[in-house]
């Protein structure tokens, strides 16, 4: 009897073992097919023109002077300024409302509360291209027309990040926040506390996806800017491919969307796994 296991338990240990290496050779496949686009786009900004329709990954002539171009020929520099204001402004307000009220939602008990969420959370089927026209209304009653604060009011607040805050709310034991009470704290203390100390993973994961939304964010910065000077990253670079004329400037292109992406990248290499963690804890109960 044991000798016919350890021939059973023989003949399946190949093909686990093949069916993991199938596994992960269909991983690896699928990996290189989502990179190679990125990596091409990378080398393609550190070659010469005469090069760049040349797939391959290392450059046979490596020049660094497509990003000192692009600098010349177009403000980047006010591009970058531009973006990096909006993305850290947006996101520090998105975090600091949704959070107060994702924890209403959570620890308050008022009429109404169910129906206000569901409200709320309805509004992220609403496509983005049904907004603009009355986001354009508003900014030029108010004269927020080609202006910083033009781009960043329609995205003070999110939905996503009231139902991420509130998920996560919810899971803090309502004990603990009444003996906070007890013991005399206001709201505002149990909040800053009490609250914010043990929900750290979701914050951590809507400033990342915030400001990475911030960053990217095309159509509406497209519609509201005017001047030049004024453009975000994905804008800018928008303009400044209609600008070229000659095909050998796609070039030019790929660095500037290098300059552009490089940041999200670093900061997903960080701090994936707090992305990672706080996308899969918003759902649990």
């Amino acid at each position: 009897m044991s000798s016919a296991r350890e021939v059973q338990g023989s003949k399946r240990l190949p093909v686990k073992k093949l069916h993991t290496a199938l596994i992960y050779l269909l991983l690896i496949i699928g990996v290189g097919i989502m990179l190679f686009p990125f990596l091409w786009m990378v080398a393609t900004s550190f070659k010469i023109p005469q090069d760049v329709y040349n797939l391959n990954l290392i450059p046979e002539t490596i020049t660094f002077d497509n990003y000192a171009t692009i600098f010349k020929k177009a403000p980047f520099g006010d591009w970058i300024k531009n973006t990096l204001i909006i993305s850290l402004i947006g996101t520090a307000t998105v975090v600091i409302f949704d959070t107060a009220a994702g924890y209403v939602l959570a620890k308050f008990s008022f009429i109404g509360k169910q129906v206000i969420f569901l409200i709320i959370i309805s509004t992220i089927m609403v496509p983005t291209e049904m907004l603009i026209i009355p986001w354009y209304l508003i900014a030029n009653e108010f004269g927020w027309s080609d202006t910083n604060w033009g781009v960043l009011f329609p995205s003070i607040i999110t939905a996503f990040g009231i139902f991420l805050m509130r998920q996560f709310m919810d899971s803090i034991p309502s004990e603990l926040l009444d003996a906070a009470r007890i013991d005399g704290l206001n709201e505002w203390r149990i909040l800053l506390n009490i609250a914010i100390p043990l929900v750290k993973p979701a914050i951590v994961t809507l400033i990342i996806l915030t400001f990475i939304g911030n960053w990217n964010q095309f159509i509406w910065p497209l519609i509201v800017l005017q001047t030049e000077e004024k453009f975000t990253l994905p804008v800018g670079i928008v303009y400044f491919s209609s600008e070229l004329k000659d095909t050998s400037n796609w070039i030019l292109i790929m660095a500037g969307t290098t300059i552009s992406i490089a940041p999200l990248i670093l900061l997903f290499l960080i701090f994936q796994k707090q992305i990672i963690r706080g996308i899969a804890l918003s759902g649990m109960k």
